[in-house]
């Protein structure tokens, strides 16, 4: 199971990610920032206390390995907000059960498709301050199982004040479970499967 001191620091990574807007950034500030970002991530994942990799994997460790930058997976998405507030399980990798919410579903355009994303909140972290507004979209994709890792991506944003959500696929990580199985991970749900190719974000891991 995630120590949640490490799940916080990766939290940090990628909520600072969803909170840096897109919109009115020039090309390049938005390339530079999403950069600096993974370079955080690499960085970590090379000091043996905090990476999830083991042994030799942190010593061999040379960088996670992602798609070309492509504004093209950057979505407008409209949201329509669930009105059922009840908690439900989510399963996971192991038999932890960690309780989740519906916040709402996501329709947005991608290369000319409709797609529609459900959009979760952790019970748990909406207790926790500075985590009341995070959410988070467990997705799988038709890249799964040979680009990217077979068990799906993650991607986190953050709540905002209307009815539209910026979708940064660039964004998409990888669950810890891909690079040690160790870790207790969120399945995907099968209403989060698109039938396109997501060709952005993490890559799969090569151990």
């Amino acid at each position: 199971m995630i120590k949640k001191s490490l799940f916080r620091i990766i939290l940090i990574i990628f909520f600072g990610l969803a909170l840096y807007p897109v919109d009115g950034l020039s090309q390049e500030s938005w390339r530079e920032e999403i950069r600096r970002q993974r370079q955080q991530k690499d960085s970590m994942f090379r000091h043996a206390d905090k990476s999830p990799l083991i042994g030799e994997q942190v010593q061999h460790f040379g960088g996670l390995d992602y798609f070309r930058l492509d504004k093209k997976y950057v979505a407008q998405a409209s949201i329509v907000r669930s009105k059922d507030t009840t908690s439900f399980i989510i399963p996971t990798t192991t038999d932890r059960e960690p309780l989740y919410r519906k916040y709402g579903r996501a329709t947005f355009v991608i290369d000319g498709d409709t797609l529609q994303l459900t959009i979760y909140q952790n019970i748990d972290l909406m207790n926790q301050q500075g985590y009341e507004d995070y959410l988070f979209i467990p997705f799988n994709d038709l890249t799964n199982g040979m680009e990217t890792y077979g068990g799906g991506r993650y991607l986190d944003v953050q709540q905002g004040e209307g009815d539209t959500l910026t979708l940064d696929f660039n964004k998409a990580y990888n669950p810890y479970c891909a690079y040690n199985p160790k870790y207790s991970c969120p399945i995907p749900p099968d209403e989060n499967k698109l039938d396109v190719e997501i060709r952005a974000g993490e890559k799969n891991f090569d151990k």
